[in-house]
């Protein structure tokens, strides 16, 4: 399902939606969705090329997320599988020393989470539904091993709390693109780390990480 990388609108991000995530990075779980958002700059397709990550500010880590694509504006009371017409698979990469560094000062997260490529994406394929999805797994495979294992429904909040509360405080319109949160298993990148994203068993994209 091809979707042109520039009818992608807003990004919006979701941390600390699996419980054992948030305990490996000694965060606290949330009791309320934590947003953030990422530029549109840092889009890059996952699509088996070379993809060139700042290797000069820390550990950079990967984050293999389910991503959901919004075909129309939100309205009060819509339902998940009226308004998600299309999903994909993809990385939240984040600049983790930078991270560190901000959060001790309460300073915002961009500069660690909106860098060129941080944000990669597989290609999309139509929501199945949401029941569908809870059936299947997603998957992320570095140099052919399996280090990320996740399911949305072990999300701490679900695609319709996601879809509401983004709606609600933020607006959303067609176009729209939410990563909903990474399971456990994230960790650093390596010059030269061959990266696969699995959905059920069927790579939707894959791409070499190269530390500059």
């Amino acid at each position: 399902m091809m979707i042109p990388m520039n009818e992608i609108r807003n990004i919006y991000c979701v941390g600390r939606n699996y419980v054992n995530h948030a305990k490996e990075l000694n965060n606290d779980v949330p009791t309320k969705p934590l947003l953030f958002s990422k530029p549109n700059r840092s889009l890059v397709k996952a699509a088996g090329d070379d993809i060139m990550l700042p290797g000069d500010k820390g550990k950079v880590h990967y984050e293999a997320e389910l991503i959901i694509r919004l075909g129309k504006p939100y309205e009060k009371g819509i339902k998940v599988n009226e308004l998600i017409d299309s999903m994909a698979l993809g990385l939240d990469l984040t600049l983790r020393d930078v991270q560190s560094e901000l959060k001790k000062k309460g300073h915002p997260w961009l500069m660690a989470k909106g860098f060129p490529n941080a944000a990669v994406i597989s290609d999309f394929i139509p929501f199945p539904g949401e029941e569908i999805c809870k059936e299947k797994d997603f998957a992320l495979m570095i140099n052919g091993k399996q280090v990320q294992l996740g399911n949305i429904k072990q999300m701490i909040f679900d695609l319709q709390t996601l879809i509401d509360y983004c709606g609600t405080h933020l607006g959303t319109s067609e176009g729209d693109i939410i990563f909903t949160g990474t399971p456990e298993g994230v960790g650093s990148i390596t010059d030269g780390d061959h990266m696969e994203l699995v959905w059920d068993g069927d790579s939707l994209g894959q791409c070499t990480f190269k530390l500059g």
